[in-house]
């Protein structure tokens, strides 16, 4: 796997109270398998889609009481310099730059309207070994509740391109408001932006939308409300795929997407 550019999502990880519970639960919704726990690394444990690394799970430290999330990295060449640029952008550092024994460096930083997210310098471990297929990470969005903020920071802490997406004329394109953040030419689009509206509920804070890609979306959500998870948008037809959005057993919240099943023409950006 070659290293990933600077801005470019890398890995996802997620703490959960219950990991045995939330090893089951992906198991049967996305297809996963798990390796061993790394106790030296608090049991953080990776998940495998075909024998290929695609995230991990790992129990809260001692004492935490955060909430279960899952959690976006950005690849970075240097953790420490992003750090500084995090900080003079107006971003807050949650965590600030540590070493994670030979695998790489990490932070965990909060953007100026509140979405958590990480960033890694890769060593050993470089970040996702399979992507953009059935069981791997697809796609994430942050969802904002002030976007101005999050598009001025961004482009000052990695080196995106931005594309506003042009919402045409139709009604359900009201009030929305959707950019493309690209890498290395806007032919490389690597995370979108979008705007919380009014049909979010207002006790849900600005956050990033982690998708990941299946094979038959309906079937993925139906196994998913078995296991105690809960829908709270879609499926839904679309140019770049069937899609859902969801919340875990435990509150975690995640989408899934068919990206073999599109509908209609592709939007253009401006």
């Amino acid at each position: 796997m070659t290293d990933f550019p600077e801005g470019a999502p890398c890995w996802v990880d997620a703490m959960f109270k219950d990991v045995e519970g939330a090893k089951s639960f992906y198991s049967e919704v996305l297809g996963w398998t798990f390796g061993e726990a790394a106790s030296e690394f608090g049991n953080y444990t990776q998940a495998y889609s075909g024998g290929k690394a695609v995230a991990a799970v790992v129990p809260p430290m001692p004492g935490a009481d955060a909430p279960s999330q899952w959690c976006l990295y950005l690849a970075s060449p240097d953790v420490a310099a992003t750090a500084e640029k995090i900080k003079a952008a107006g971003g807050e550092l949650l965590m600030e730059p540590m070493q994670v024994g030979t695998f790489g460096s990490m932070a965990i930083a909060k953007e100026p309207s509140g979405a958590v997210f990480g960033v890694w310098q890769p060593g050993d471990h470089k970040g996702f070994e399979k992507l953009g297929e059935s069981g791997s990470y697809a796609w994430a969005e942050f969802f904002s509740r002030d976007v101005q903020k999050v598009d001025a920071f961004l482009p000052q802490v990695f080196p995106y391109a931005t594309q506003q997406m042009d919402m045409g004329d139709s009604p359900e394109a009201e009030g929305m408001d959707y950019k493309i953040y690209s890498l290395g030419g806007k032919e490389n689009p690597v995370l979108g932006r979008m705007n919380m509206g009014s049909d979010f509920p207002p006790e849900i804070p600005s956050y990033i939308q982690v998708f990941f890609g299946v094979d038959n979306c309906d079937e993925a959500v139906a196994k998913a409300k078995k296991l105690g998870g809960t829908l709270h948008f879609g499926p839904m037809d679309s140019p770049f795929g069937r899609f859902a959005a969801m919340t875990d057993q435990q509150g975690a919240a995640f989408a899934v997407i068919d990206m073999s099943t599109t509908v209609g023409e592709m939007p253009t950006f401006g």
